[in-house]
């Protein structure tokens, strides 16, 4: 059997998440087996959430979630430094 690098597309279906798949399936070799996961079905969310995927579009490679796409999305944190939850 053909060795292949797995890469998976975790996927809203947003215009983000569009572009994200099309850069992907231009950037992919014979040797990219590209899949891309609807992060609306609960077992693909659940997933995605072991894996470590807190945005969207993301991309894991081989199982690992690539490093554009590490240490994004919302930390509580962050919100309230910028005001979320202090009242005006």
């Amino acid at each position: 059997m053909e060795n292949k690098r797995k890469v998976e597309i975790f996927s809203a279906g947003c215009g983000c998440c569009e572009d994200t798949i099309k850069l992907v399936k231009s950037i992919a070799c014979p040797s990219c087996d590209i899949t891309v996961l609807d992060m609306k079905k609960s077992e693909v969310a659940e997933r995605a959430k072991n894996i470590g995927v807190r945005s969207v579009p993301s991309v894991v490679i081989d199982g690992k979630l690539a490093g554009c796409c590490a240490g994004r999305g919302p930390e509580e944190a962050m919100l309230r430094a910028s005001g979320v939850g202090v009242p005006l």
